[in-house]
């Protein structure tokens, strides 16, 4: 072992070390963009709609161009990068090649526990849901973290090849709720009525036709981080880069057609969720289950626990790829040295 005159400290490797630990290739385009989708997608489920209390619908609507506009950026900048640096890594390969061992380190270190904070908020809500439907005790509830994380840990560990198979299938289910929902909610909306039912400081308007920004340009500001959860994990699709069959090739397509895609639903789900009768902006902008209020607005609670199944589909679909962003992330960290190898 050698240390640098940055502090760093070196251990000789045996020889094949890095060939004994490089990832099988196996990922086409469909795999990358069902990753990057499956990802983000439980955020147009519900999260984004916290921000229409901040600004009203149109300060929403700016909001979500700006960061649409950010994030395309930055797809752009990781379509290329990812290719030319295709590694597990991600962010810290980018960091580490740029920054130096430091900087690829603390990058690392960061983007771990953000893949390691995310799946445990979506496993509560999938938990919560799951209270839901079969009526368990609230006691009950860490049952269902655990056999969550048991699934899809298990999943990644049967391989890449499953875990890419169950990637594009939920992905596929929980954009076809989406489509069901967007289709549904067509004969139903009342744009003008329920989704500009906010006034000017915060106040419900019960007749609707209230102002496009009821808190000025700076509603709109106030409303970019909940924008930010229809996009926000797609940048962990470099992760697969290194189990790519063609990373240059097939890395740039699936970023740009991932985000073609949200940027679609996003759009959509903000005009048509809010304009729902007997939902609209002001209630939907404290709910933990915006979905699921659209659907109960068209088809009626009765049948509030099929729609509280369909509903988690969006939520498995990104506890399953975030999970997988997770394991890539601490694989990497741990064959550079920066964690313990035996992970």
């Amino acid at each position: 072992m050698a240390a640098d005159k940055k502090g760093i400290a070196y251990v000789t490797a045996e020889a094949g070390y890095f060939e004994k630990r490089v990832l099988k290739k196996y990922a086409g385009v469909w795999s990358l963009w069902a990753l990057g989708v499956g990802a983000v997608i439980s955020g147009q489920y519900s999260g984004w709609n916290l921000g229409l209390l901040s600004g009203g619908w149109g300060g929403m609507l700016i909001a979500t161009i700006i960061i649409a506009i950010m994030y395309l950026g930055l797809t752009f900048s990781i379509a290329e990068m990812s290719p030319a640096l295709p590694h597990t890594g991600a962010a810290y390969s980018f960091a580490r090649t740029t920054m130096g061992q430091w900087g690829g380190f603390v990058t690392g270190l960061f983007e771990n526990v953000e893949y390691v904070l995310t799946p445990a908020v979506v496993v509560f809500f999938i938990g919560s849901y799951l209270t839901g439907i079969f009526g368990t005790p609230t006691e009950f509830q860490p049952v269902w973290w655990i056999l969550g994380y048991v699934v899809f840990v298990g999943l990644n560990i049967v391989g890449v090849e499953m875990s890419f198979k169950v990637t594009v299938i939920v992905t596929l289910l929980a954009l076809a709720v989406l489509v069901v929902f967007f289709v549904s909610a067509l004969p139903h909306f009342d744009f003008a009525r329920w989704a500009l039912n906010i006034g000017p400081g915060g106040a419900l308007l019960k007749d609707g036709n209230g102002p496009f920004l009821p808190m000025g340009i700076a509603g709109a500001l106030a409303a970019m981080p909940f924008a930010v959860w229809s996009f926000l994990a797609i940048e962990q699709l470099p992760l697969a880069a290194e189990e790519s069959a063609d990373p240059q090739r097939d890395m740039p397509k699936g970023i740009i057609l991932g985000m073609l895609t949200l940027i679609l639903t996003a759009f959509l789900i903000l005009f048509l969720n809010p304009a729902l009768p007997g939902v609209g902006s002001y209630a939907l902008g404290s709910s933990g289950e915006p979905l699921l209020d659209g659907f109960r607005a068209i088809y009626g609670s009765g049948l509030a626990k099929v729609l509280a199944f369909v509903a988690i589909i969006g939520l498995v679909a990104s506890f399953h790829t975030i999970i997988f962003a997770q394991g890539r992330q601490i694989y990497s960290l741990s064959r550079a040295g920066y964690f313990p190898p035996f992970l």
